[in-house]
């Protein structure tokens, strides 16, 4: 059976991305909203946001960031993997700009969103401890192949590193 995952992403930008990384079925992450749902949500506030990451959360062993070109730095990302590591879950970030989009397009390497943060009260960089894969490949179908080869043994080595911690 399929470990239980969330998924954390910029949507407008990587939700096809992400899509294709899901439907993979290598692991069983969160229903992914439609533009329409996820405008839904978000015309609520950020208490409504919140709510839904934690219910969506619930349940799950691992959050894996699929780290697109502008990934880093989000609200609530950073908000998914903090809670994540908060609640004793594994933390993985995998990334996903070679994979084509919906134009057929791939993007640019974005910056690590680990990067910055700390634990044990500053004393160790958090980048240094969750992982985050750039998948090996000269193509997109190449890099495909390496995601969906590997996320399950990321996801476990994910949730091991967090027993540790």
């Amino acid at each position: 059976m399929a470990r239980k995952v969330f998924f954390s992403f910029r949507y407008a930008l990587d939700n096809w991305r992400v899509q294709t990384v899901k439907n993979m079925g290598r692991v069983e992450g969160q229903p992914l909203l439609s533009s329409n749902q996820w405008e839904d949500v978000a015309r609520q506030g950020d208490a409504a946001i919140q709510r839904w990451i934690d219910g969506q959360m619930a349940g799950k062993s691992c959050d894996v960031v699929l780290i697109g070109s502008q990934t880093a730095g989000r609200r609530w990302v950073e908000y998914e993997f903090k809670k994540a590591w908060g609640d004793g879950k594994g933390v993985v970030g995998i990334y996903i700009h070679q994979l084509l989009d919906q134009n057929r397009q791939s993007t640019t390497k974005g910056r690590n969103p680990f990067s910055g943060f700390t634990l044990n009260n500053g004393k160790v960089a958090f980048d240094q401890v969750v992982r985050a894969y750039d998948p090996v490949g000269y193509n997109s179908t190449s890099v495909y192949a390496t995601i969906s080869e590997n996320i399950e043994s990321w996801v476990e080595e994910a949730i091991d590193i967090r027993k540790q911690w």
